[in-house]
């Protein structure tokens, strides 16, 4: 039996080179809250989260002061009790959100330790059914001076990188401006290549949105992404009715029960589920598991590091979201090593665990202020 020792967490603040901003909001840096979970076997394992752009340290709390303290002395391969126990500690402080967020960083660690610990890259320990995924480029963000043409050559530039799939932003700008934006972005890469919509809980009533997409039919594109708030299961339900778009959601959802809500009203063929936000590994499998049987495919949304080894490991799942660079999604600034891309495919890493650790160097300057560790119970 390994018991866990200690639990160690901080908050990280990483600027962006440039704000970006997409259809209701700009951001200039990334917070991140990081945990580390060791066993008295001496073995650590890392989760990770992205609580907003603004007051990271919510997330960050809610391990230090609420959920860690239930996984102290615990038995590291207990985790399916381990994640019980956490969400029931963090019934009356929040079901989702940044406590969800806190429960997953921990939860991941939680795996990655215990992968380490057995000496197996994560998508093996996993049952791993692949050692590549394919990855879709994700980018198409509004910046400053940023026009059609612009937008174009980004997106080519992904597909002469060797991407089949890539996604930009809408849902800023009147229907018929972001038309004319997507028409450059088809025209450039030609009609061979997936071009996913991304709005970001844009729209404000079905009427908006079916005008949308009727502006953007004709460019065939493959994915409205979040065109309303999580919530609305309604209205993505009544869209996908409305439009030969598929409608894709869940990537700021969290638990199997709303999952579950959003599959039962027909709101998505295509869930975004992010293992960092809806509750850690553990329940990211149960979602997988759950859409397998309604027929529905998860394409996970951002931290493509932790999501690789997981669409390597599930049946159900197709792509990975990769961002090229670091001008918008950061994180690997602080991390010490990326998982090889060729062609718009990801090789998984054959190291123990995720396969990469802290840059700790280059994250220290990042850091709000030092590693806070943990080692009783409260």
């Amino acid at each position: 039996m390994t018991l866990i020792s200690h639990i160690e967490a901080a908050t990280a603040v990483v600027p962006l080179p440039r704000p970006v901003a997409f259809s209701g909001r700009t951001v200039s840096d990334r917070c991140y809250t990081l945990v580390r979970v060791t066993g008295d076997d001496g073995v650590s394992g890392i989760g990770f989260c992205y609580p907003g752009h603004r007051a990271g340290n919510l997330a960050t709390s809610a391990v230090t002061d609420l959920l860690g303290p239930v996984l102290i002395g615990s038995d590291a391969h207990h985790v399916e009790d381990s994640w019980a126990r956490m969400y029931q500690e963090s019934l009356l402080h929040g079901r989702a959100g940044s406590v969800m967020r806190a429960l997953s960083a921990l939860d991941i660690a939680l795996w990655d330790r215990n992968a380490r610990a057995a000496g197996l890259p994560l998508h093996k320990y996993l049952g791993g059914r692949a050692d590549q995924v394919p990855a879709y480029a994700s980018g198409g963000y509004y910046l400053d001076g940023k026009g059609p043409d612009d937008l174009a050559e980004e997106m080519l530039g992904y597909v002469e990188a060797g991407f089949r799939a890539v996604k930009m932003k809408v849902g800023r700008l009147d229907p018929g401006e972001d038309a004319k934006r997507l028409a450059a972005v088809r025209e450039a890469v030609g009609p061979d290549v997936l071009v996913m919509l991304d709005a970001n809980n844009a729209f404000r009533d079905l009427a908006e949105a079916v005008r949308a997409l009727r502006a953007w039919e004709p460019y065939d594109p493959y994915w409205i992404e979040e065109p309303f708030g999580p919530d609305d299961l309604s209205s993505h339900a009544r869209l996908a009715q409305s439009t030969s778009v598929l409608v894709a959601t869940g990537e700021i959802e969290a638990g199997r029960w709303r999952f579950k809500s959003a599959m039962d009203a027909a709101a998505a063929v295509i869930l975004q589920t992010d293992a960092a936000v809806c509750g850690g590994i553990t329940e990211f499998r149960k979602i997988a598991t759950m859409a397998d049987s309604y027929g529905i495919t998860v394409s996970p949304h951002w931290f493509h590091d932790l999501h690789a080894p997981l669409v390597g490991a599930l049946p159900n799942t197709r792509y990975v979201e990769y961002f090229p660079t670091a001008d918008v999604a950061n994180f690997r600034l602080i991390i010490d090593r990326q998982l090889p891309v060729d062609r718009g495919v990801l090789h998984l890493h054959d190291r123990p665990g995720l396969g990469f650790d802290y840059a700790e160097e280059s994250l220290s300057g990042y850091l709000v202020e030092p590693w806070r560790r943990i080692s009783t119970t409260v």
